[in-house]
């Protein structure tokens, strides 16, 4: 990773807190294919609505805002969250003890794809460039 998407990583962390992973990640409702046409736009449509998150009011999943482009996914002793990669703002975080596993889904698109449990059911599909992230954001999360 670059040093300027380390500092971000690094960016604005409590006193005492140690980062452990961050990785480059596209939140799934976000993320725009490449495709043009109709089949483009009907695949775009698919990875962007469907299977991106299952919230409802009030759940955890649901307090996430929406974003465009990509962000760092950040795991640290206290909290896991997103970043913004230039500058390191938080886009959202919520306390480690709720998130309770990782899930490595099917690759519909270039990229691989995950979901990222709560721990009151509901979650969030991302999209990284490499599967090996996945497999590192399971190791150390669940």
């Amino acid at each position: 990773m670059s040093a300027l998407r380390e500092r971000s990583a690094l960016s604005q962390l409590a006193p005492g807190e140690q980062l452990l992973l961050y990785a480059s990640v596209v939140p799934a409702k976000s993320a725009k294919g490449i495709g043009g046409g109709v089949g483009g736009a009907i695949a775009n449509q698919f990875v962007s609505h469907i299977g991106a998150e299952s919230s409802r009011a009030g759940s955890i999943a649901a307090g996430m805002p929406s974003t465009s482009g990509a962000l760092l996914l950040r795991v640290t002793d206290q909290r896991v969250g997103l970043v913004k990669p230039l500058d390191g703002t938080p886009v959202w975080e919520v306390p480690r003890p709720w998130v309770a596993r990782v899930e490595r889904r099917p690759r519909l698109q270039l990229m691989a794809r995950f979901r990222l449990h709560y721990a009151d059911g509901s979650w969030h599909a991302f999209l990284t460039m490499r599967r090996r992230t996945i497999e590192q954001f399971r190791s150390l999360i669940g």
